[in-house]
């Protein structure tokens, strides 16, 4: 990733994150998805309104090839088969090869066994981040966390002692989703506190904001806390402006989007809510 020019300390929080969205607008770099059938769509569209080029290959006679060609890597887990999970490995040993960072979204982890075992299979070959919403992160330090399917039953500060716990064995940066996202590294946390509440009734945005959580990643891997926050934080920032306009869900996607794509640097400047917690 050495073409990318990173940003660096000693700017506020808001600038850093503006800095990070030109850096993907500028370099527009390859994100290989291999994701859920439901989140195909707006996975693309995110990362195509951000500035980034999105591409969903999956098969595993492409890996290869592709995975080299890509930037960074995202897994999503929503959609299981034998054959997907033999195609996330490939790909993230492949990554792993190449020195690519790649995201882990442990969709309804804690929902069967199966997705349960292959997803902390996934989870051993050391993604660059993990996101998940407060229940999928607790079940994946052992916790006895009820799931409703790919939804939470937690608020996302319950999770944040198991998110800790989960970066320190991993060595993974964790995301946990919610009301106000957090973001640690096992001992430093940040807090984001965008979004609205109708986002959660659009399908596949907590799996769109891991899309862009890779693709931030991909232009400063080497500072991948700051770079999850910042995609969370622009990401809630462009549904809170969404909001404004829209009237449901269905218009909110189209408004956030929309908003996503038109980010100014004074928008983000004066509205991104991170804070060390």
């Amino acid at each position: 990733m050495g073409n990318f020019r990173e940003f660096r300390g000693g700017e506020t929080l808001g600038s850093e994150a503006w800095n990070c969205l030109c850096m993907v607008r500028e370099a527009a770099p390859l994100i290989q998805c291999i994701t859920n059938y439901v989140s195909m769509d707006i996975m693309a569209n995110t990362l195509l309104a951000a500035g980034a080029s999105p591409a969903m290959v999956h098969a595993v006679e492409e890996i290869s090839d592709f995975t080299a060609l890509a930037h960074a890597l995202c897994i999503n887990i929503g959609t299981l088969s034998p054959d997907w999970v033999f195609s996330m490995k490939a790909a993230a040993v492949r990554a792993n090869e190449l020195g690519k960072p790649w995201v882990l979204d442990p969709v309804g982890v804690g929902a069967s066994r199966f997705r349960t075992e292959r997803c902390l299979e996934l989870i051993a070959l050391r993604p660059a981040v993990i996101r998940g919403n407060a229940s999928e992160i607790m079940v994946m330090v052992g916790a006895t966390a009820p799931t409703k399917g790919v939804d939470s039953a937690h608020a996302s500060t319950d999770a944040l002692e198991a998110a800790k716990e989960l970066s320190r064995r991993t060595q993974s940066i964790v995301a946990v989703s919610g009301a106000v996202d957090l973001v640690t590294d096992g001992k430093r946390v940040l807090g984001v506190s965008n979004g609205v509440a109708l986002m959660q009734r659009i399908a596949a945005t907590g799996c769109a904001v891991t899309a862009l959580i890779t693709a931030f990643v991909a232009v400063s891997p080497s500072r991948p806390l700051e770079a999850a926050a910042f995609a969370l934080a622009v990401f809630g920032l462009a549904g809170e402006i969404g909001h404004e306009k829209a009237n449901g869900p269905a218009s909110l996607r189209m408004h956030l989007l929309d908003s996503l794509h038109g980010l100014d640097e004074g928008t983000v400047l004066s509205r991104i809510r991170i804070a060390q917690i």
